[in-house]
């Protein structure tokens, strides 16, 4: 079946076709015919080696990609739903032997498939579990027993979800933007909306006196963040990097979608703000796999609105 894969690591050169059959499906497992899978910053990171130190014994081709959408083709022993026909979204973690979700078949545990939500393309669909897993882990850490939360890079597709979740849980949020984003962050949840950029902790804590509770730092802006947070609280980062000193008993924590991938019960509470539209899915732009090396130039140039798409 056809991948997207790559050998070595490098630029979006490297990127490749290559075949990676699935293997025989094991119990509890579901076997998906990919209609499209979505490009992730993470997946620019697998490509450059930055995260060779996690891929361990992990066979190649690697295969980038952690979602996608397509149709239930099999199922294992015991699976009992979803069922073969279904129409499915799911995350799946490159690290693992059968790669990521940017191939034509991808095996994943039927725990993390869920229905696509009613009228959302293939293509939308995928843009959804792996960014899902991420903004409940992440909310989970920022906020266990509620509170105010800030969230860094707010326009972004991962703090869009986060803000959501945010609001239907009934925690309060202050994220930031450029001016020309306010209104549209306000809407996707919000409570209060910051300027972004030098002075960034300053302006929250001019709506939190003392402190938030919890700060979600998807823009990975780093320590100068920490000031906004009260003593005690909870800064939570979205992608692992070097070690950094926290300061007045602050808790640091790295969100992480695997812990959440197969937790049906979470998958399907995201995609339920959609199906009451308190999310949207937006897709950018869509690539066919043999333009997947452009489909990462055009991620690294920032500023996408949801997600680019590898469409098959």
């Amino acid at each position: 079946m056809t991948a997207v894969g790559l050998d070595t690591f490098g630029g979006p050169e490297v990127l490749k076709l290559v075949d990676k059959p699935p293997r025989a499906l094991r119990a509890g497992e579901v076997l998906i015919q990919v209609a499209a899978a979505a490009v992730n910053p993470t997946d620019l990171l697998l490509r450059s080696g930055a995260l060779g130190p996690y891929l361990g014994t992990t066979a190649k081709p690697y295969v980038p990609g952690m979602d996608a959408a397509g149709v239930v083709i099999a199922v294992g022993e015991g699976v009992t739903r979803p069922a073969v026909g279904d129409q499915v979204m799911a995350a799946a973690a490159y690290f693992r032997d059968e790669g990521g979700a940017q191939n034509e078949q991808l095996i994943v545990p039927a725990a993390a498939a869920v229905p696509i939500p009613p009228g959302a393309t293939m293509e939308e669909a995928c843009t959804l579990p792996m960014n899902g897993a991420t903004a409940w882990d992440a909310l989970d850490l920022a906020a266990p027993k509620g509170g105010v939360v800030a969230v860094t890079g707010g326009a972004g597709w991962l703090a869009t979800i986060i803000l959501a979740l945010a609001r239907e849980r009934g925690i309060r949020t202050i994220a930031d933007s450029r001016p020309d984003q306010r209104d549209e962050v306000l809407a996707n949840g919000a409570d209060v909306v910051v300027d972004r950029g030098p002075g960034l902790a300053q302006r929250i804590l001019a709506h939190a006196p003392g402190g938030v509770d919890g700060l979600i730092d998807t823009a990975l802006i780093g320590p100068e963040v920490l000031p906004a947070i009260r003593d005690d609280g909870q800064w939570v980062e979205v992608r692992p990097v070097d070690s950094q000193d926290t300061e007045r008993g602050i808790t640091r924590s790295l969100a992480l979608a695997p812990r959440r991938m197969e937790d049906t019960d979470a998958q399907m509470a995201i995609r339920q703000l959609v199906v009451d539209g308190k999310l949207k899915l937006h897709v950018q732009e869509s690539f066919p796999p043999e333009r997947a090396a452009d489909a990462h130039r055009r991620q690294a140039e920032g500023r996408i609105r949801g997600r680019l798409v590898i469409k098959f």
